[in-house]
């Protein structure tokens, strides 16, 4: 019987499904997790990512900064915060709140910096307050990067939120680590799967999101945009 055979009776396992350890209890622990860690990464990305796009101040040392955290290993800071904080929840949360930061970050920032400035001179020509183009003007326009940034942190989080397991919590990460311990290849291959598949239907959710929360007028200007710009080949072929 290969792994494929061994992992659909896995699934089709009732054990698998009940209980403190069943998927239902580790799955609701895995979103748990991830809405955690978004919310304490947005409160504190978004608005930073937002006063920097619309003032420019700052502008180069939070993207050095976004730039750094990308490149700090998972594990590595989850023992390091575990080691100064000790066992709990909230240790690798944090360390999980920095590896989020990045991605937020970097869509509120571009989102806001790319907004046409023309709009923003038309807006404070009305007589708009900073925080009236920033709410009324700039957010608007800048929502369908926003949800992008969005998109690629949930993927993101979903993904590593795995490594909590590695200091005995919950969540699907339990299948890919108690698996990994006990040497039991099905159970790690069946905590891959649901962990590929929770992010593919979150992806697909939020997808529907930012399709529906784009104003429709805005979507068609940057349509319009995209045709009116030629590309590179067309260009090169003119010349």
């Amino acid at each position: 019987m290969n792994i494929i055979e061994l992992v659909a009776q896995w699934f089709a396992d009732p054990a698998q499904w009940s209980g403190p350890a069943g998927i239902p209890v580790r799955l609701a622990e895995h979103l748990a997790y991830t809405g955690l860690t978004l919310l304490i990464a947005g409160a504190i990305a978004v608005p930073i990512g937002m006063y920097v796009g619309h003032t420019g101040k700052g502008r180069i040392a939070v993207v050095g900064a976004a730039s750094a955290l990308r490149a700090l290993p998972t594990l590595g800071l989850l023992t390091l915060f575990v080691l100064l904080m000790g066992l709990g929840l909230m240790p690798p949360i944090w360390a999980l709140v920095i590896l989020t930061i990045p991605p937020l970050l970097a869509g509120a920032y571009s989102g806001i910096a790319a907004v046409d400035p023309t709009l923003v001179d038309a807006a404070r020509g009305l007589g708009m307050t900073e925080w009236q183009v920033l709410a009324k003007v700039e957010l608007p326009n800048a929502l369908p990067v926003l949800l992008g940034g969005l998109r690629a942190a949930v993927l993101q989080v979903i993904a590593t939120v795995a490594v909590v397991a590695y200091i005995n919590l919950g969540g699907l990460g339990r299948y890919l680590i108690d698996g990994l311990a006990i040497s039991d290849p099905v159970r790690m291959f069946g905590g891959a799967i649901l962990i590929a598949l929770l992010a593919l239907v979150v992806d697909g959710i939020l997808a529907v999101v930012q399709k529906f929360a784009v104003s429709p007028g805005l979507a068609d200007r940057r349509r319009r945009k995209r045709r009116e710009t030629p590309t590179v080949g067309a260009v090169q072929g003119g010349m």
